[in-house]
């Protein structure tokens, strides 16, 4: 695949505002930045947080050894992203989130935890896709319980429509797989069509899929549980 842009049936940009072509699935909010999270951008950032940049990312020299690379696309806070790349030492992997809370919240788990196979970047997810991630060269992709854009004038601001899932896949090597989380049935139902959809995927199984041992339940989804909510998992495998 290009750096084109997607465009949508009438032959203009897939959710893009023309003059940065971005796609508009977040909003930037002006979250309150702890005392914690800013000592660990000083002291972790440097080491931790990739700059932006319009070219393809050397990952190996990035981590300094070559081993397969999972990319998650906005980690949150990071707990689960930290858990994930404690119990798998042996995997790279390579967080995008554009909230500073975010980022300082998950640069302290590192330091914390001593963790060294995570990579954080704090961009707009196309833009890395697009101009950072090599073709071919993803063992997996993580994107769980994105902004759900409940109101319906809103869901074109989904992040999981038809031209993203397509970069995203051309950016994952065979056999490697796309995970995608929600805890909102509408969502979960348009993400199962739009992964379908895209001919290079498969799914692992036959609907919604068993939640895999390596993604833990956060706080806030027990809580759901508890209270009668589900939460439905999508694990695509690339042909």
């Amino acid at each position: 695949m290009s750096d084109t842009p997607p465009t949508d049936s009438s032959g203009k940009p897939a959710l893009y505002d023309p003059s940065d072509r971005r796609i508009r699935s977040f909003v930037t909010r002006a979250g309150r930045v702890s005392t914690g999270q800013i000592k660990a951008l000083e002291a972790f950032g440097p080491q931790f947080c990739l700059p932006y940049a319009p070219q393809i990312l050397d990952v190996d020299q990035v981590f300094g050894r070559h081993a397969p690379t999972v990319l998650e696309i906005g980690f949150g806070m990071g707990d689960t992203t930290a858990t994930i790349a404690a119990a798998m030492p042996d995997t790279n992997f390579i967080g995008v989130e554009v909230h500073t809370p975010g980022v300082g919240s998950l640069l302290k788990l590192i330091g914390e935890q001593g963790l060294q196979n995570l990579r954080l970047l704090q961009h707009d997810a196309f833009e890395v896709v697009t101009h950072m991630i090599a073709p071919n060269s993803l063992a997996g992709v993580h994107i769980f319980f994105p902004d759900p854009w409940h109101k319906a004038r809103h869901k074109k601001r989904r992040l999981i429509q038809a031209p993203f899932v397509q970069l995203l896949a051309s950016r994952i090597a065979p056999n490697g797989y796309l995970h995608c989380a929600t805890d909102w049935q509408d969502y979960a139902e348009q993400m199962l069509e739009v992964l379908g959809a895209e001919p290079t995927l498969e799914n692992t199984a036959e609907g919604y899929a068993p939640r895999p041992e390596y993604r833990p339940v956060t706080k806030f989804e027990k809580r759901g549980l508890r209270l009668g909510h589900s939460v439905w998992d999508l694990v695509f495998k690339k042909r």
